[in-house]
């Protein structure tokens, strides 16, 4: 068993399928079944049962997952740290952050970083939860992460600044003039909302629910840009962190009163390493919103 096996395991599962998992990692399909096969023959038995559609995980396979998971992510974290001990320039950082910051804040401090780096590559790993990035970064992904700030951690935490969270209503809509809008007088809305177990769901119940209300569905998305572009088109209000929002959004944006706010912080296991403290640096540079009044309310 080596990790080159594990590798194609992994991409296997993640992929639910050995087409998409063959073109992931650049190598032929029948090379790919062949290292499958050849990680069931080590360890005695199938791990993966091919369906009609997709793939199935065995008992054994299920068994293997976490610690092929474990296995890949150490080999690689000793890959980058040989390199960073050599003092070579190439190489791969990886930022385990939210979906929503991947589009409004990481773009900036990533542009930042290239033309400092520009021989070091970021990987971006994306959470829908801020309880699933956390629970991750605990068990060994990313060199540094980017969230909501924990309400309990054991490494190094960095408070960088707060995202105000706006509503996003179509141009045409009669409030679209205020500017600033009272959260309840949204109450007998659809609103346009995210899935189950996304944490902007958690984070928008929580303020119409002290606003008196349970908002309504008219759809549901994972995607924040999906939900901006759906509220635009007078599907229903929105409600998403101020920064994810382009100069060119056809929408009327509206700030509520009183306004609500959640912390970010980048945040690692342990200390900063030297890799990891550099592109803090870069998040330190971007324009934050500072501490909002008492008034508020923080998320």
């Amino acid at each position: 068993m080596n990790l080159r096996q594990l590798s194609a395991f992994l991409a296997v599962v993640e992929e639910g399928s050995f087409t998409r998992a063959a073109r992931r990692l650049g190598v032929a399909q029948p090379s790919l079944s062949q290292q499958i096969r050849s990680l069931e023959a080590r360890l005695g038995g199938p791990l993966i049962e091919r369906l009609p559609r997709g793939v199935r995980l065995t008992a054994a396979g299920r068994a293997l997952l976490p610690e092929a998971q474990a296995a890949v992510r150490a080999a690689d974290r000793a890959r980058a740290a040989a390199r960073r001990a050599l003092g070579l320039e190439t190489g791969e950082l990886e930022v385990a952050t939210l979906l929503s910051l991947t589009v409004g804040i990481l773009p900036q401090a990533i542009g930042r970083w290239h033309e400092r780096f520009p021989g070091i590559a970021i990987r971006m790993i994306e959470y829908t939860h801020r309880s699933l990035l956390e629970e991750d970064v605990r068990n060994g992904v990313g060199d540094i992460a980017l969230g909501p700030r924990p309400r309990a951690w054991p490494g190094a935490v960095e408070p960088l600044g707060y995202e105000e969270l706006v509503v996003v209503l179509p141009r045409s809509d009669p409030l679209a003039n205020r500017g600033q809008v009272r959260l309840e007088t949204l109450a007998d809305r659809s609103w346009v909302l995210f899935q189950p177990g996304h944490g902007l769901t958690e984070v928008i119940t929580a303020a119409c629910r002290q606003a008196g209300f349970q908002p309504s569905p008219a759809a549901r998305t994972t995607q924040v840009q999906a939900a901006i572009a759906l509220a635009a088109v007078g599907v229903g209000p929105a409600m998403v962190p101020d920064n994810v929002l382009a100069p060119w959004v056809e929408a009327a944006v509206c700030h509520l009163d009183p306004p609500i706010f959640r912390e970010l912080a980048a945040y690692t296991r342990g200390e900063w390493t030297p890799l990891s403290a550099a592109f803090l640096d870069a998040l330190r540079g971007l324009e934050w919103l500072r501490a909002p009044s008492s008034r508020a309310l923080l998320m």
